[in-house]
């Protein structure tokens, strides 16, 4: 492949790369990560409320990872409210499982500058088999997508469905009533984390396209070649 297009194609992987690092710095402050809505139990099984009638106790809940907002509806109309994680919710929620996903987000924003950086290294010098040359392109890139995007997004949703993120939040601080959550769905900082994994993955494909072996593919065909060499003598 001539120089020109490899330059084009390597740095069209490091603009990607940078996207992602501006893009999961800017999101994992954001308090979009997901929005649903809480049932206040105890008033709607008062008054037996049901259909329409559960209207009056759903209130809405919205948060990302360092703060929210909830509105309760227990009847009387609203209450609404906004939180914070840090240090409100650390006694009611699994804070090692929430802390950890943000280091990760954290991890994702360093290893995408580092991969961008690294592209832009490849496009405009000669890094041959070094760490920044291209075993280091598909190392960065795959713990980028491999690992960190995708545990971000894993852990993120284990700590929604398994640890019941929303009703811990809706019940904090309530003595006199019980929410459960009525409804759930990854707001658009969540989505755009998937963006993110799937990015990289594109990258990933750039890098093969300017001819670049994968890993450890050039060492097995030389193998190959020479155990057909061996049987033929």
């Amino acid at each position: 492949m001539p120089n020109r297009q490899k330059q084009v194609l390597f740095c069209s992987a490091g603009i990607l790369s940078l996207c992602c690092a501006l893009s999961a710095a800017v999101i994992s402050g954001l308090p979009f990560w997901l929005r649903g809505s809480v049932l206040c139990r105890t008033g709607a099984e008062l008054v037996n409320a049901t259909g329409a009638e559960l209207d009056q106790f759903v209130g809405d809940l919205s948060y990302g990872l360092f703060h929210g907002e909830r509105v309760k509806q227990c009847g009387l109309g609203g209450r609404p409210s906004r939180f914070s994680f840090f240090p409100d919710l650390m006694s009611v929620i699994p804070a090692g499982l929430h802390v950890t996903i943000i280091f990760f987000c954290s991890v994702v924003v360093l290893f995408s500058s580092v991969a961008s950086g690294f592209f832009f290294f490849n496009a405009f010098g000669r890094p041959y088999e070094t760490l920044q040359g291209p075993m280091g392109l598909y190392l960065w890139t795959c713990i980028c997508s491999g690992l960190t995007s995708c545990l971000v997004l894993i852990l993120f949703a284990s700590e929604v469905k398994i640890r019941r993120l929303s009703e811990l939040i809706a019940n904090f601080k309530e003595e006199n009533f019980v929410f459960q959550t009525y409804s759930e769905s990854y707001d658009s900082c969540f989505w755009v984390f998937f963006i993110i994994l799937v990015l990289h993955g594109l990258n990933l494909v750039l890098i093969r396209l300017t001819g670049i072996q994968f890993p450890f593919q050039g060492k097995k065909d030389v193998e190959l070649s020479v155990g057909a060499a061996d049987l033929m003598y």
